[in-house]
């Protein structure tokens, strides 16, 4: 099973991702933004297609090897589109969700993140581009959800996509 956990920064992807991890067995998280950070002096418009393409290649791996893959990662259309073209016929069950807190709450600091000026501009270009309402996947508004809440909501929505 693949998971991909969408949303602007800020959106509760990773925290959501670890807890998701604890509930299942066998998963690996594919942080997406770990592969950036190791070619970070490249401009992002380039190091995109790369960190994407790389990956597809741990996803498989990890598959391959019967563990689960969670993906906490902003998609766009073009780059959800790349990534089940290159994992759809995979044969691993997928899985899409967006978090999409309001931008009220996407902007403040929330747990124990401090945003800076750089975050919070990224935060309002995100949603500006609409990452935190796509047209793939389902939206979940966790404005008001704790991040176990929108776990659980997540781990009963694959649960009743399994059974049918």
């Amino acid at each position: 099973m693949i998971i991909f956990l969408n949303g602007s920064i800020n959106s509760g992807k990773t925290t959501v991702a670890k807890i998701l991890a604890s509930k299942l067995s066998n998963v690996a998280i594919v942080e997406i933004d770990a592969l950036r950070k190791m070619i970070e002096w490249m401009p992002i418009d380039q190091a995109v297609p790369i960190n994407l393409e790389n990956a597809v290649s741990v996803i498989k791996n990890f598959s391959n090897r019967g563990l689960s893959v969670i993906v906490p990662y902003p998609l766009s259309q073009k780059n959800y589109d790349y990534l089940i073209r290159e994992l759809g016929d995979f044969g691993s069950d997928i899985y899409t969700f967006t978090l999409a807190p309001k931008i009220e709450k996407a902007v403040t600091n929330r747990g124990t993140r401090e945003l800076n000026k750089e975050e919070k501009e990224r935060i309002n270009h995100h949603y500006n581009i609409g990452i935190h309402n796509p047209s793939f996947g389902e939206i979940i508004d966790n404005s008001d959800q704790s991040p176990e809440e929108t776990t659980n909501y997540i781990l009963a929505k694959i649960i009743k996509l399994e059974d049918k």
